[in-house]
């Protein structure tokens, strides 16, 4: 088997403190060597290897690993983001328009704007990705997407419970009997994971927990929006279901911060989300405080996120959510990789998937200090240039 050793690199993160400096574990002056798809060393610069990159002393950092996306979808919604920047509110409701346009399109179509979605983002340097279904909202259409999905990533979310369609208006239960029965068993193969989205305008506490529990069920982990658009029960119930994540919280209350402080669940901020539509931004700093794992995700989406960059979303966690550069980094990498349940993402340490970013950088920070500037040079994903 090949070798291939990334070299000469000014600044490796290898998010392992036992083996560098402070909490992302730094090493100067290193080299990072792959085989067969896993990091096998860390060492000093100057090794040798069957293949060899020479970083010309810039920085290395283990790939981002995006853990909430909705990538399968068809249409547009620029005239809805267009009325929201003239200050028109963000309402959940305008799911409903994309599912129109999802149910209409064929699989090879979806597959083919999902591929689109996801090259940009490794050229972004997003390596690992975990995509939602949730524009379909029938049985047929849910399925198609989540198997439209699965041949992108081995983390597929079924998102029935995204939003009530139109034809299930004036009886919502229904459509939740719906999410849990039909819908879930043709699903479910594609899947490792049930969401829900715990909000006014969509689903109430007691709905996402019928949800959640079939979900689990059939087997799937546990995942939750909540307290995205206003204080609710989302965080509460998702740390009392010990789901994996809860994502937005853009709303918590001291006992959200609590629950997520003592519970197992990781808080997965958007901000690109809180900017899209000017809600206020999550106190991260005050999360992290409490002592709770948190995640930084795009939540690529056509109504509030559209966007496949990590390194934004790292801009704006700093500058607006209060975090550290070192945070807002862990929480992109190893943060998203906790999220999903994935000890094999997000650090490069030996026997970690060899998932790298070599940055035109010599350090992470000029992801804030070079806001927009695109920072990713190459992209290795299990150890092969993509």
């Amino acid at each position: 088997m090949s070798s291939l050793a990334i070299d000469n690199v000014g600044l490796l993160i290898t998010n392992d403190p036992s083996l560098g400096d402070g909490a992302l574990g730094e090493v100067r002056d290193a080299a990072v060597v792959f085989e067969d798809g896993v990091v096998v060393a860390v060492e000093r610069a100057g090794v040798e290897a069957d293949e060899r990159v020479d970083a010309e002393g810039r920085c290395v950092i283990p790939g981002f690993v995006d853990s909430h996306t909705h990538l399968v979808f068809a249409g547009d919604r620029s005239v809805e983001f267009a009325a929201r920047m003239a200050g028109a509110d963000y309402e959940a409701g305008g799911i409903r328009v994309t599912a129109a346009a999802t149910r209409g399109a064929s699989a090879a179509e979806l597959e083919r704007l999902a591929r689109e979605r996801r090259a940009e983002g490794l050229r972004a340097g997003i390596t690992h990705v975990e995509i939602k279904s949730g524009y379909g909202l029938d049985v047929a259409a849910e399925a198609k997407s989540c198997e439209v999905a699965a041949a992108l990533t081995d983390d597929v979310t079924f998102l029935g419970a995204h939003v009530v369609p139109a034809e299930f208006e004036a009886d919502p239960d229904a459509y939740v009997a719906l999410v849990c029965g039909e819908m879930l068993a043709a699903c479910a193969p594609s899947c490792r994971w049930i969401d829900a989205f715990c909000e006014v305008g969509a689903f109430d506490a007691d709905q996402c927990r019928t949800v959640l529990e079939a979900g689990r069920a059939a087997g799937l982990g546990l995942r939750l929006h909540g307290n995205q658009l206003g204080p609710g029960p989302g965080v509460r119930l998702a740390v009392e279901l010990e789901a994996a994540s809860v994502d937005h919280c853009t709303y918590l209350t001291d006992a959200d911060v609590e629950a997520l402080a003592a519970g197992p669940t990781v808080a997965t901020f958007l901000p690109a989300t809180d900017f899209s539509t000017r809600q206020p931004y999550p106190d991260a700093r005050r999360v992290i405080d409490a002592g709770a794992t948190v995640a930084l995700a795009t939540n690529t989406n056509p109504g509030s996120s559209n966007t496949t960059s990590m390194a934004f979303c790292i801009a704006l966690a700093v500058r607006d959510m209060h975090m550290t550069v070192a945070e807002a980094v862990r929480a992109a990498t190893l943060g998203g990789a906790e999220a999903l349940h994935r000890p094999d993402l997000g650090r490069l340490t030996p026997d970690a998937r060899a998932d790298a970013i070599l940055l035109d950088a010599t350090s992470p920070t000029d992801f804030v200090y070079r806001p927009g500037v695109p920072l990713v040079r190459e992209t290795f994903v299990a150890g092969r240039r993509v």
